[in-house]
């Protein structure tokens, strides 16, 4: 291949080599295996260069989804369930995992139908966040239920991203329609 990526066709060896030569570039062999083999002429610093750079880009823009906990009570109050509840949609919004766990203490242990009827409850009231990925099961004097997000942390950051930016050109908008409406005014004014 040529410099522009047009089609050369097969040559020897010697005028692929003259041909990069003239033009200043690199002859970079891209399949060794094939029959002939084929070559580019190309510029093979800038080539490693802009690979460097789609890399850290992908590795920038890939998002880790994080388990996130949420502690409960079997005697928990209203209030504190709510609140427990919000803080567990905000993780499931940003495209976290959120692990609801019911500590039991003394007594508590000898029912465990109530931790299964708590925590089923906490996953119908976040069900438009994220859907149950793990049933709740008993750890020892804990029981664990995991929820999944319906968005992937990536689709939540760039979703985030975007509001952000929204929110940014809203006060710019207003900024510069500010000026147009101080000049009506005071053209009326004077009328």
């Amino acid at each position: 291949m040529g410099p522009g990526g047009e089609q050369v066709g097969v040559v020897k060896i010697e005028v692929a080599l003259r041909l990069a030569q003239e033009a200043d570039l690199d002859l970079v062999e891209v399949a060794p295996n094939s029959r002939p083999p084929v070559v580019k002429i190309m510029d093979y610093g800038k080539y490693k260069y802009e690979a460097a750079q789609k890399a850290k880009e992908a590795r920038r823009n890939q998002a880790n989804t994080i388990l996130k906990e949420v502690r409960f009570r079997l005697k928990i109050d209203k209030h504190d369930y709510e609140t427990k509840m919000k803080r567990a949609i905000g993780f499931l919004k940003s495209g976290d995992k959120v692990k609801a766990m019911i500590l039991f203490r003394g007594r508590e242990q000898s029912r465990p139908e109530m931790g299964v009827r708590l925590l089923q409850r906490f996953a119908e009231d976040v069900a438009e966040y994220g859907t149950v990925e793990h049933n709740p099961t008993i750890d020892g004097r804990n029981m664990v239920m995991v929820i999944a997000p319906l968005k992937n942390k990536s689709e939540a950051k760039a979703e985030a991203n975007a509001q952000r930016a929204a929110a940014k050109a809203r006060p710019a908008a207003d900024a510069a329609a500010e000026p147009e409406t101080q000049a009506a005014e005071s053209t009326e004014g004077q009328a």
